[in-house]
């Protein structure tokens, strides 16, 4: 039977690589962004094991809406990728915009537990797996940076919930990147990694057999 995996930011980058990796490797893939028309073109272009569900999963309304969208579809979930984050404009403390924290903080925190507790239920059914984007800045301190706090946030609750799922024989695992070549930087960084890089890696993680749990993967460009 086909398993299902749920990316969330799905449109591009990270997202949209992982999509496309873990369809070639024989899942169905359950795509949601708020981004209806990228969306769409991905799903097309992944063919009839992708389904588009355009949402704001920040709004817990339309994230429960299209978590159960997908499993009616697909028939239940086998794992989930809470990708989506965003960053800040102005850095540091004293200079940064709360505004723009509260924005980012919702997104990369709150969304992050809300994805899980819509989907818990699902993947406790099929022993699933709970895949995370950390980074390299939720690994080290840097100079003022809300969104590095962000992913240290990320970093401990992937550990934590590692230790919850596997009471019932689920997995949870963080990738945590450098500097990726993604839309999230004004300029292309070719020499940096690769969104397909992190979409490989949240594969291997995935398809790891029952016996191993592969808590963290941290990739480095290695340029």
């Amino acid at each position: 039977m086909t398993k299902t995996l749920l990316i969330t930011g799905a449109s591009t980058g990270i997202g949209a690589a992982t999509a496309r990796a873990a369809a070639n490797a024989g899942w169905n893939v359950a795509l949601l962004a708020r981004s209806r028309d990228a969306l769409e073109r991905l799903a097309e272009e992944i063919g009839d094991t992708a389904l588009a569900l355009p949402c704001d999963i920040t709004d817990r309304e339309e994230l429960d809406k299209a978590v159960e969208r997908a499993v009616n579809h697909f028939g239940g979930l086998d794992a989930v990728y809470a990708n989506a984050g965003m960053g800040v404009s102005k850095p540091g403390i004293e200079k940064g915009d709360p505004e723009e924290w509260h924005a980012m903080i919702h997104l990369n925190v709150l969304a992050v537990l809300t994805t899980a507790h819509a989907t818990l239920p699902h993947l406790r059914k099929t022993k699933g797996h709970f895949v995370v984007t950390g980074s390299k800045a939720g690994r080290d301190h840097l100079k003022g940076s809300v969104y590095g706090a962000t992913k240290w946030f990320v970093q401990g609750f992937a550990g934590n919930l590692a230790e919850e799922m596997r009471e019932w024989g689920g997995r949870c695992t963080v990738i945590t990147p450098g500097m990726v070549d993604t839309p999230f930087f004004d300029e292309p960084k070719p020499e940096k990694i690769q969104p397909e890089d992190v979409g490989n890696a949240v594969v291997f993680a995935l398809e790891q057999p029952d016996t191993a749990s592969v808590r963290e993967i941290h990739i480095m460009p290695n340029d």
